[in-house]
């Protein structure tokens, strides 16, 4: 099992950045996420209910005093320099994240000159935490700082967005960069995806611990099959618009509209609807059950969402049904589902901890003989977003 030492990465991040350029860095961190429940809501505008967790980008930067830049991925020990009026696009390439931020500020207007800057961080990569989020937040929120560009926390959320839509090419939603920059100890964050408007739900973790089973895996169809679900979405709602021209997208839609109308044209296209509609108001009525402090209720709504997930949206896999159906009868575990886009990635539980080195012991020996594959194990703590790291944080370097 992974433990994270905090303190530790992003004394030696700054330790790096004074040794290959001698000045001294401000430090940001910038965590990864979980999404409690609600997946794939946030392209129907549903709600989403991510929390930012123990698992970190840091990036050590300072103002080179010229339009050159030198940047230094410190867990790959690579480094790439470019010229901020004149970036390089590589594709694949790390830098594009940090090229991103620095693409979209200009384009916005901002002037900022030449930067250097030290990154790293453990955030496992593929395993659905949000790793590119959280750099171009830490990225975004650095240069902020640097250059004194007067952003607030709701302006580089967007920005981030639109870097990783427009210059890398991915075209996710808000979730990600929202939940590393606003994240709030022993919190989740309730997160309307039409409105933005958001409210922290007290997250309860007496006791219990978020653990991630990673399966190790991403089947191919992953990207694709994402899109196809979309455009199914879509076709439910123009579907609904026919006879309710109100409706907008599935966060206006209800089960009896979809029995009326969608059911008889279009079986499919039926069953991602109402997974939709039902795990929007399973959301809301997890919210209630946080605010009970009820976190066996909350986490029998996890197995209905990966239950939906599997059956009816389809977006599962067998490595993850296996993680799921092999906890479900634990008593120490009071909620699992798959987490993410699907096809891959990480199961979200919630484990009694005293109970989560022997349950992680027993899944782990099971995944093996049944997939040959080994898999990870992470424990998660709900954690602060964004933020300057303070030097009474700091460990000598």
């Amino acid at each position: 099992m992974e433990t994270t030492t905090n303190n530790t990465i992003a004394s030696a991040i700054a330790g790096k950045f004074r040794t290959i350029f001698n000045a001294e860095p401000l430090v940001v961190r910038s965590p990864g996420r979980v999404n409690l429940i609600g997946e794939h809501t946030d392209y129907n505008d549903g709600f989403v209910l991510p929390a930012a967790i123990n698992k970190a980008i840091y990036v050590a930067a300072a103002v080179s005093n010229n339009d050159r830049c030198h940047f230094v991925a410190a867990d790959m020990n690579e480094e790439y320099k470019t010229d901020v009026n004149n970036l390089q696009k590589i594709e694949g390439h790390w830098s594009v994240y940090i090229n991103s931020v620095i693409d979209q500020l200009q384009k916005a207007g901002y002037t900022i000159g030449g930067f250097n800057c030290v990154i790293g961080g453990d955030i496992p990569t593929g395993a659905g935490m949000s790793s590119s989020a959280a750099v171009e937040c830490a990225v975004l929120f650095a240069l902020n700082e640097l250059f004194a560009l007067g952003l607030d926390k709701m302006a580089m959320v967007k920005m981030a967005q639109q870097a990783e839509n427009k210059y890398v090419g991915v075209q996710c939603g808000i979730m990600d960069q929202f939940a590393s920059m606003f994240g709030k100890k022993d919190h989740v964050i309730k997160l309307d995806c039409r409105s933005l408007e958001y409210e922290y739900k007290p997250f309860d973790m007496k006791g219990i611990r978020i653990v991630l089973f990673d399966t190790n895996i991403k089947h191919s169809l992953a990207s694709s099959e994402y899109n196809t679900r979309r455009l199914q979405c879509e076709a439910g709602v123009a579907m609904v618009q026919q006879q309710y021209p109100e409706v907008k997208k599935l966060r206006d839609v209800t089960l009896a509209m979809l029995d009326e109308i969608v059911l008889p044209r279009d079986e499919k296209v039926y069953l991602r609807c109402s997974f939709i509609v039902e795990e929007i108001q399973r959301l809301q009525d997890a919210c209630i059950d946080l605010e009970l402090h009820d976190m066996v209720s909350f986490g029998e709504k996890m197995f209905a969402t990966h239950k939906g997930l599997s059956e009816l949206y389809d977006v599962s896999c067998k490595e993850l049904d296996f993680m799921v159906d092999f906890v479900k009868n634990e008593p120490a575990v009071l909620g699992a589902r798959m987490m993410g886009g699907g096809f891959g990635g990480c199961s979200i539980n919630l484990v009694k901890e005293e109970a989560i080195e022997a349950l992680s012991g027993r899944i782990e020996a099971a995944y093996k003989v049944a997939f040959g594959i080994e898999m990870k194990v992470y424990i998660a703590t709900i954690e602060n977003g964004t933020s300057i790291v303070g030097a009474e944080k700091m460990q000598v370097a």
